[in-house]
């Protein structure tokens, strides 16, 4: 699973993230693809080790374990996906698919805010 949606959306929604308006970001993705968004907490669940952030697929919750990640893309998009592959019906997906999914927005939102330069 790739990140198949185009710059335009992937800049709103990696700008969302940086201004702190994740329940946003996770609205629009979750309307693009046609689930439910998840929730999210700020908090750190019991036996997650050292992760920066979790999802929950039991509680459809993303779990950031400090409130300024709610501010990183990367994290917030590489947990989305985890949400995404469980709302498909298929395992929560790799890690690697994970940083991929939230590599491809970051490119785009890149790309399209270096086109509005010029």
């Amino acid at each position: 699973m790739g990140c198949d949606v185009d710059e335009e959306l992937a800049f709103r929604v990696v700008k969302l993230i940086l201004e702190g308006e994740i329940k946003k970001a996770l609205d629009l993705l979750s309307e693009y693809y046609g689930i439910k968004p998840p929730r999210f907490v700020v908090k750190r669940p019991k036996g997650i080790g050292k992760a920066l952030a979790v999802y929950m697929p039991r509680k459809e919750t993303i779990y950031f374990t400090k409130g300024e990640y709610i501010y990183n893309p990367f994290i917030v998009l590489h947990e989305f996906y985890h949400h995404l592959r469980f709302f498909g019906g298929k395992h929560r997906g790799t890690e690697k698919g994970a940083d991929s999914f939230a590599m491809c927005f970051l490119e785009k939102y890149r790309r399209h805010a270096f086109k509005k330069f010029f």
